[in-house]
């Protein structure tokens, strides 16, 4: 049996969701798993994934082949680097402590480069915010300077007009 670690989709229309599954690769794409390892959300910027690292880790020992979707999403949280680094531990290259002090690091970088993502994409939707507010007051202090001259002479007008009825009407008791 050939096992393969795929993307089981859910949600509905428009939003997708998925699993991230290692399923005998006869099953059917939302059929039959053996074990979820982990979840991705591509909704969200960036985009989430929860994933359990060690039990990708054990299927990709097992001999589970990745598909490139779920390889790239593998690749990304360092489920890849740490089967590399399991297999140079294997070989007797590395010993267990450095494979994970290794990781450790390598898991540190990527945080910090996501949260920098993180945060560069919230100053840019508040910039775009500021720069909205901005052109919206503009707008606003041109519609009302627009519509300021005419208030201000049909003030004028019924001022002009108020004098000579009042003259008139104090000819006209005379």
């Amino acid at each position: 049996m050939s096992v393969k670690i795929r993307l089981q989709r859910h949600g509905k229309k428009g939003k997708p969701y998925y699993w991230i599954v290692a399923a005998d690769a006869r099953a059917k794409r939302d059929g039959k798993y053996l074990e979820k390892i982990g979840a991705y959300n591509p909704n969200t910027n960036p985009a989430t994934i929860e994933l359990d690292v060690d039990g990708a880790v054990k299927w990709l020992q097992d001999g589970a082949q990745p598909t490139d979707t779920a390889r790239a999403i593998l690749s990304y949280k360092g489920a890849l680097l740490k089967n590399h680094l399991a297999g140079g531990v294997s070989k007797g290259a590395l010993t267990e402590e450095q494979a994970e002090e290794k990781f450790k690091a390598w898991q540190e970088e990527k945080t910090g480069k996501v949260e920098a993502k993180t945060e560069d994409l919230a100053k840019a939707e508040a910039e775009a915010k500021a720069k909205a507010f901005e052109a919206e007051k503009a707008a606003n202090e041109a519609r009302i300077a627009a519509n300021t001259p005419v208030v201000e002479e049909v003030a004028e007008e019924a001022s002009e007009d108020t004098p000579e009825v009042e003259a008139e009407a104090s000819n006209e008791e005379e």
